[in-house]
């Protein structure tokens, strides 16, 4: 069964950190990147960091440095680790497989919110 449950958000001030995680069924998770999505109200959802099955990543600029996206193949899990937090950060975040919404895939899950503020 196709599942992406996200959990981890919260309130944080900024400068302060987060981690998310995203729990992934085998079929989503085994052999595909993983991403990170974020979509604040009203916007289509922003790319912003991928893993690659062997672990190497890309992050969007706009958290290059601030972030950093672990992935446990053997738990298929994929984390979002967030540093230095900003109000601009502020978002529900959603993980997915990239090449699997490229495909078709439709499925994504409830999201967990971010709100970074004083």
């Amino acid at each position: 069964q196709a599942h992406l449950v996200e959990s981890g958000g919260g309130w944080v001030q900024p400068g302060g950190s987060l981690s998310l995680s995203c729990a992934a069924s085998e079929n989503i998770f085994n052999d595909n990147a993983m991403a990170w999505y974020r979509q604040a109200p009203g916007n289509e959802p922003e790319v912003v960091a991928v893993v690659h099955p062997d672990g190497t990543s890309n992050v969007g600029n706009s958290v290059k440095g601030r972030f950093t996206i672990p992935r446990d193949n053997a738990k298929n899990m994929v984390y979002l680790q967030m540093n230095n937090q900003k109000p601009e950060d502020t978002d529900v975040y959603y993980c997915n497989a990239p090449g699997l919404l490229a495909s078709g895939y439709r499925y994504w899950g409830q999201g967990t919110q971010v709100d970074v503020s004083a």
